[in-house]
């Protein structure tokens, strides 16, 4: 296979992985929060669990370290 899914980087040192989900409603948007000014980054619309494990993947995240924010 000439292209293989390689998970994508991030700053690991300076970047938190997590789920941004709205109180009104209901979107959840994968990204990352930036440490140091505490903004987030969305990267993709989760719709379903595929979608979620399709960002875990991708990025070469463990569920368990996705932080929730509001």
């Amino acid at each position: 296979m000439l292209f293989k899914n390689t998970p994508k980087e991030y700053d690991r040192e300076n970047m938190t992985p997590a789920l941004h989900k709205s109180i009104c409603t209901g979107e959840t948007v994968a990204g990352f929060i930036d440490n140091r000014t505490g903004k987030f980054k969305d990267i993709m619309l989760i719709r379903n669990e595929k979608d979620l494990k399709s960002f875990l993947k991708n990025y070469n995240v463990d569920k368990s370290n996705l932080k929730s924010d509001f």
